[in-house]
């Protein structure tokens, strides 16, 4: 169930997928996680670390675009200003960000001395989904200990779907969760990657549309789902060692947006959809040795390939959240069935060859 098969991608025919098919394809990025799945209590941590040199010192170009606002997220107002990344990104649930930011606050701390005393204070970038249709969000039981732990165990490898800080999250009315994925360019004769990993919260299950099958449609029709409302969220993270500068990262951001919505979400008044994306191949240093520096960047007139390029892989990283996913019980007892398990009890009654070729072809 849920393997890294090639997906279509029918609108960036110049790429290929990373080895990993992760966003930890791009060199030097690692993810962490820690998972809580347990009675009343579905959530967890997830933790991209951009780079593994000192990134205070030597910071990111970085941009956010907030597609739809309602969303608790630290760190942005700062990113947006000065364009810069200077410190991993913690991924949580909505009640947590304050003790997730204490956590990595203190981390930066432990390992810069000069933070708040010979030099300023750090960024710290924080982004959440609220999960407590499933987890009893309510009880707020993680710790600092608990994020400075996964802070300091990322790995190139990580699981998708219930994990980290997915645990808890529905997509499309179906369990939702961790998704990646990764798409390598040549420019110049050179390989470039770009990756993207989402926290996905969001969606009707009747809008779900993959590979122009209504998916959603026949499913919910199937379980009466009367969803009116949409209060769900997706957090996407997109890294790349490609130099673009932070003005550039801002277009590439805003694009993520196509790539959420093709599969059928319209981006609703609740909804939180923030993206947040930087790039390992330009740095700037907290502490520059001469007033004048040069950064590397792609030529606007080449941009529309990378805007492609973004759109398939935060397609494609939703996607991947749907086909890792397993079905949850709920804090009230009741099961989020993932997509495999919704499309099995459907295809038990219903001879859909439809739905029974798009279930082998995503390998459920």
């Amino acid at each position: 169930m849920g393997l890294k098969q090639p997906f279509l991608d029918p609108i960036s025919d110049e790429t290929t997928r990373g080895p990993r098919n992760l966003i930890t394809d791009v060199p030097g990025v690692t993810v962490g996680q820690k998972t809580v799945n347990s009675g009343s209590h579905h959530t967890g941590i997830t933790v991209i670390q951009p780079t593994q040199d000192n990134l205070f010192r030597s910071k990111l170009p970085a941009a956010a675009h907030v597609i739809n606002g309602f969303g608790k997220s630290t760190g942005l107002v700062q990113i947006n200003e000065l364009g810069t990344l200077e410190t991993p990104v913690v991924l949580t649930n909505t009640f947590a960000v304050g003790i997730a930011e204490t956590a990595l606050v203190k981390e930066m701390m432990a390992q810069n001395s000069d933070i708040g005393d010979t030099t300023g204070t750090v960024n710290p970038v924080v982004m959440e989904c609220n999960d407590g249709d499933i987890n009893d969000i309510r009880d707020v039981f993680l710790t600092e200990n608990d994020f400075r732990q996964t802070l300091n165990d990322t790995h190139t490898d990580f699981q998708e779907g219930t994990v980290g800080a997915g645990v808890g999250m529905s997509c499309y009315d179906l369990k939702g969760g961790i998704g990646s994925a990764s798409r390598v360019i040549t420019i110049d004769g050179k390989p470039f990657t770009m990756g993207a990993l989402v926290l996905s919260n969001y969606g009707f299950m009747r809008d779900l549309n993959i590979y122009n099958i209504p998916v959603g449609k026949k499913l919910a029709a199937f379980n009466a789902e009367k969803k009116d409302q949409e209060h769900g969220s997706i957090i996407t993270i997109l890294a790349t060692d490609i130099p673009f500068n932070s003005r550039q990262l801002t277009r590439i951001a805003k694009r993520a947006s196509v790539g959420i919505t093709r599969t059928g979400a319209f981006i609703g008044n609740g909804s939180g959809e923030i993206v947040l994306a930087f790039s390992t191949g330009n740095r700037i240093s907290h502490y520059p040795k001469s007033e004048l520096t040069m950064q590397a960047a792609i030529s606007d007139d080449q941009i529309d390939r990378y805007f492609r390029m973004t759109v398939a892989v935060v397609e494609e990283a939703v996607l991947s959240v749907l086909t890792h996913a397993t079905t949850v019980t709920d804090r009230k007892g009741k099961p989020r069935q993932s997509l495999a398990d919704a499309l099995t009890a459907y295809l038990a009654v219903h001879d859909d060859s439809d739905l029974k070729k798009l279930k082998a072809q995503l390998g459920l």
